[in-house]
């Protein structure tokens, strides 16, 4: 996930300013929220949520080629 550099917002901003930072990630995507300076909150469209949370099933069988190519020592050890 990529966050805009300018969608940097203080916890008190968002406190005081929820609708603008709302807006914000309406118009140009997540935004973090800041805590002491350190990134502590994202806020992101709850569409955008499901989307990642939700792994393309060719993303996973990808993965899974990859981890048995490079653990297939390791199974076969294990299925004998």
């Amino acid at each position: 996930m990529n966050v805009n550099t300018r969608n940097l917002v203080s916890i008190t901003e968002a406190n005081q300013n929820f609708s603008r930072v709302a807006r914000m990630v309406d118009e140009s995507g997540p935004v973090v929220i800041l805590k002491n300076n350190t990134p502590r909150y994202l806020l992101i469209e709850f569409d955008s949520a499901e989307e990642e949370q939700i792994a393309k099933d060719e993303d996973v069988l990808s993965v899974s080629r990859r981890f048995l190519a490079k653990n297939k020592e390791a199974y076969e050890v294990l299925a004998k």
